[in-house]
Formats: structure tokens, C-alpha cells, sequence
């Protein structure tokens, strides 16, 4: 099994609250959330901070432990992701992935349609609860 860290990055609050997707600029591609790798040395929530900066340029801090975790298939292993809601204090014009990503915020509601194929999806309705 390999592990794999993620957030679900969030800012506002009620009617005002809004979730960050990211996905890879020009492919059409399905949206997502920031995730990636544990490093050596690192703990989950290190590399989910680590991986919204990196992918989405978006700092911030970590609201309470994981909202939950889900599993995909890649490279011929199975990988197994935590995921924690992040209250995103900054925003960055300028980062690592900017050429390749694309970031969109939406409400919690069309974020959950977007996200309708992705195995992220099933843990929308746990951060709904979580934020409300």
C-alpha cells in the first residue's frame, strides 16, 4: 500500500463557503484535489500542506484531523489517500505548478457534481458536516 496525502481547500463560510479543484491545464481532464506523495520523514499532514502549495498555491491550516481517506488504482498499485479540510489563509499568483495546473473555486455543491467520478467524492458530504 501506498500512501498519499490530500486537502480539500476550503475558504468562507455558510452561503459564502467555496472549495479549490485543481486539474492539469489543456486536458479536459477531470478535476481533483491537491494530493501527493508522503516524504520520507514527513507526516500526512506535512505533505498535504506541502502538496496544496505546490499544486494549487494556496497556504493555509489544517482543520481538525482526516475527514476520511479513499483508494485508487495506478502504476499497477494501489494507493491509499487521507484527506483533511484546509482553511486557506493565502493565495499565491505565482506557483511551483502554475503552467500545469488550473485551479477553479466553486461552491460545495457544484464542487460535489464535478467531482461525481472522482473517489473523492464520497467524502464531500463528511466535509459538508465538518463545515457547517
Amino acid at each position: 500500500m501506498t500512501l498519499q496525502a490530500a486537502v480539500i481547500p476550503f475558504r468562507g463560510a455558510g452561503k459564502t463557503l467555496e472549495i479549490c479543484l485543481i486539474r492539469r491545464k489543456g486536458s479536459g481532464r477531470k478535476w481533483g484535489i491537491p494530493k501527493g506523495f508522503i516524504d520520507r520523514g514527513e507526516t500526512p499532514k506535512d505533505a498535504a500542506l506541502k502538496e496544496a502549495f505546490e499544486e494549487a498555491g494556496l497556504k493555509g491550516r489544517l482543520v481538525g484531523g482526516p475527514v476520511g481517506s479513499y483508494e485508487y488504482e495506478k502504476w499497477g498499485a494501489t494507493l491509499t489517500v487521507t484527506v483533511y479540510l484546509m482553511e486557506v489563509k493565502d493565495e499565491e499568483d505565482d506557483w511551483a505548478e502554475v503552467d500545469l495546473r488550473e485551479r477553479l473555486w466553486t461552491s460545495l455543491e457544484e464542487a460535489a457534481e464535478l467531482l461525481a467520478r472522482h473517489p473523492v467524492q464520497s467524502l464531500i458530504d463528511h466535509a459538508r458536516g465538518r463545515l457547517s
